[in-house]
């Protein structure tokens, strides 16, 4: 006998141009075998774009396309709207598709985002005050451009009638909680189990591998320097106090930096920060002296005399060449 709570749930999956193939199969197959284990249609999922079409990103193994319908057509009433999105999803920005969006969220359906889809929502204005999560890429362009948004770097967060997922792999964690949530954690199981998905992570879960991994190194007081630079990327701490602050004198510091890393302190320090003012330029609009300061500069001058030392043109012809 069906029990009232396993009713069929309704979820439209919004694609935006540039989506990854991994991410769109990682939210959609967990429903398909869910689907196929229950022996009948507990998940009605229809897919939908601003467009006719919405094309995987060139990066993926395939580059397929998605047939979906167009959202005029997305009628009814949907228990939730997973958003799903690779690219440039910061510099996103269609007024239907946010129109649409928010629509959804005044009667109170419950909005997710994939990979870059956090981003899409936030651009929509529908994550305010709520918790939420985005694939690592984006973040520090999101936060640059929305920053009151309560912003962690997990593999994904719910919060009331929000869910937001970094993407990836992280999905499927995602979905099984989901699952869980709707049909119980036993059923949960046997669908990830369907594809040997046998380590289901939590919410809280790192997006990226550890800094020993990153950077191939074990040394307790570089790796520890990297993390207060990483926090310090607007304001960048002089060399005595982040030596101090990880028990070394700045010399050993260096000499420690240039052992395991092949640079001095100093010099990683303003390459991180350089690299960091790359993604900002290529996946936002932010002006350039805006970027500068973000990224610990003191000016245009200043930054663009670093920027060339380091990619060998001026951060105006870099962001040309990105579009």
């Amino acid at each position: 006998m069906d029990e009232p709570e396993f009713a069929h749930r309704r979820i439209a999956v919004l694609l935006v141009e540039g989506f990854a193939l991994m991410s769109f199969a990682a939210v959609t197959e967990p429903l398909r075998a869910a689907n196929l284990l229950a022996g009948k249609k507990i998940y009605d999922v229809a897919c939908f774009a601003a467009g006719q079409t919405a094309r995987a990103t060139q990066n993926s193994s395939s580059a397929a396309s998605v047939a979906v319908r167009n959202l005029t057509d997305a009628a009814g009433a949907f228990d939730l709207v997973l958003v799903v999105a690779g690219g440039d999803p910061v510099g996103f920005h269609d007024a239907a598709t946010f129109q649409w969006l928010r629509r959804q969220a005044r009667h109170g359906r419950t909005l997710g985002g994939v990979s870059g889809g956090p981003a899409v929502l936030a651009n929509a204005g529908v994550m305010e005050n709520r918790r939420m999560t985005v694939h690592w890429e984006h973040a520090a362009a999101l936060a640059e451009r929305h920053p009151g948004l309560l912003l962690e770097r997990t593999l994904y967060v719910v919060d009331r009638d929000r869910m937001t997922c970094a993407g990836g792999t992280a999905p499927l964690d995602m979905m099984h909680a989901l699952i869980a949530e709707h049909r119980g954690p036993d059923f949960a199981r046997s669908v990830s189990d369907w594809f040997m998905h046998t380590d289901v992570r939590p919410a809280g879960g790192p997006q990226r591998a550890g800094l020993a991994q990153r950077y191939g190194t074990n040394r307790p007081a570089v790796l520890a320097a990297i993390e207060a630079m990483e926090n310090h990327i607007a304001d960048p701490l002089p060399l005595a106090d982040l030596a101090q602050a990880v028990g070394v004198s700045v010399r050993q510091l260096n000499r420690q930096f240039r052992a395991g890393l092949g640079q001095s302190a100093g010099s990683f320090y303003r390459n991180l920060r350089l690299d960091k003012s790359r993604e900002l330029l290529r996946q936002t609009d932010l002006p350039i002296l805006e970027i500068a300061i973000a990224t610990g500069f003191s000016g245009a001058a200043h930054f663009a005399t670093a920027f060339g030392k380091r990619f060998g043109r001026a951060p105006s012809r870099d962001r040309l060449e990105r579009r």
